[in-house]
């Protein structure tokens, strides 16, 4: 199965392309001086990741064409959004008008359940009126769960020593890319570790330069704090996204989360990241002790004023956090950036609720990410105990999502911007 769709060129202006999906059409960011117009290209988060022989761009197209119709149509008709009961803050997230912090806040607040099925269908009718029926669908390769920091939620803290711990070699991540391109279709590859001291610096660097040299991919990075200097060098090498939440926009919260380290430290990478053309994945941690409702209301305003390609926020396992209370945080996301926001349904978020994935995409969200770790790695990159897909095959993961976004009238794919 292929994760992307493949258009074709219909205009070039300097570094952005405008190509046609089935009459629709994206802007894209071209990076290949030798694209004309008129060819066929695969785009991956708003960039063009490569250009496809016209034959082989057809047959997909072709095997594509009625499914893509009928695929939006049953999206359309679980989108539809009917108006029986007046809610002022949805009304007026409806007609385009943007929420108050306060009104935010109140909508975050709600607990009956008539209001709140009515916030997720809201979210999800926004969802589709502005990005349509495209579900991106990354994978994600934990290649080290060594950690050099000692973090409050996090399993693979330093001090952790009963772990078992693994760093994968070069060659090892390199043939596990090949089989999530080559094999499986995946086109954006998130590529996470722990703050590993020995895989920094010029290593990972030649890491991504190899990977870029070989396959075409959006390549997303997911290493932690790097700062300036490697950050410009991983974007030189050819990484173009960044996964990097801020946790929490708490000051005094995120000092006790992470001893002897500051929030701004973290919020100024993040920043540097996105000013030099990182597509930026950020977000926050839901149901950490002593988090406010009036903190992750802040969370959600925080990622959007940064400009977050991706919304990704999730519970903190194990914790108190509600099924209920992250579909709030994912509905309210796309209230507050409707036109824009991808939003991602975490594993994390599938660990907490069999039903999680689902109800996120009916809440708003339109991206997942499934796990193309090696399997004997998979239980050792311990975030937290009993993780969602830790003893499944890549291939029972593939199908368990088409099945779902088929079902929900998704397409796996994402179109551009």
């Amino acid at each position: 199965m292929c994760y992307a769709i493949p258009g074709q060129v219909s205009e070039l202006e300097n570094h952005l392309a405008l190509v046609d999906y089935f009459g629709e059409k994206r802007k894209v960011y071209n990076e290949f001086p030798e694209l004309k117009v008129g060819d066929y290209v695969y785009a991956q988060g708003g960039y063009i990741i490569k250009i496809v022989p016209e034959k082989q761009a057809q047959e997909v197209l072709e095997a594509w064409k009625e499914t893509f119709f009928e695929l939006r149509e049953t999206d359309l008709r679980l989108s539809r959004f009917e108006k029986r009961e007046s809610n002022f803050l949805l009304d007026k997230v409806l007609e385009d008008k943007s929420l108050s912090s306060q009104e935010l806040l109140k909508l975050l607040k709600t607990e009956d359940p008539k209001e709140l099925n009515q916030i997720y269908r809201v979210a999800n009718f926004l969802r589709q009126k502005y990005l349509k029926n495209a579900c991106c669908v990354h994978g994600i390769l934990e290649f080290s769960n060594y950690c050099q920091n000692d973090c409050f939620y996090c399993g693979l803290g330093q001090s952790r020593q009963e772990l078992p711990r693994y760093r994968m070699k070069e060659e090892e991540i390199l043939q596990a890319v090949e089989e999530a391109v080559d094999t499986y279709g995946f086109k954006a590859l998130v590529l996470q570790s722990g703050e590993d001291p020995e895989f920094r610096g010029e290593r990972l660097v030649d890491l991504v330069k190899e990977i870029k040299k070989r396959f075409s991919l959006l390549l997303i990075l997911s290493v932690g704090e790097v700062g300036e200097k490697y950050l410009l060098k991983l974007y030189e090498a050819g990484a173009r996204g960044w996964l990097m939440r801020f946790e929490t926009s708490n000051p005094a919260l995120y000092a006790k989360l992470h001893p002897q380290d500051h929030l701004e430290n973290r919020l100024q990478e993040i920043i540097l990241a996105q000013e030099m053309g990182y597509l930026l994945f950020t977000g926050g941690l839901i149901g950490l002790p002593g988090q406010t409702l009036e903190d992750i209301r802040d969370d959600i305003l925080l990622t959007k004023e940064l400009n977050a390609e991706m919304y990704s926020f999730g519970p903190v396992l194990p914790g108190k956090a509600s099924l209920d209370l992250v579909l709030k945080v994912l509905a309210l996301c796309r209230l507050v950036d409707p036109k824009n926001a991808k939003i991602v349904v975490t594993t994390a978020l599938e660990t907490l609720h069999p039903e999680a994935r689902r109800r996120g995409l009916l809440a708003g969200a339109n991206s997942l990410m499934l796990n193309v770790s090696p399997l004997k790695y998979r239980k050792l990159y311990r975030l937290y105990d009993h993780r969602a897909h830790e003893e499944e095959t890549i291939e029972k993961q593939i199908k368990e999502a088409l099945d779902l976004l088929y079902a929900l009238g998704r397409a796996p794919t994402d179109l551009g911007l």
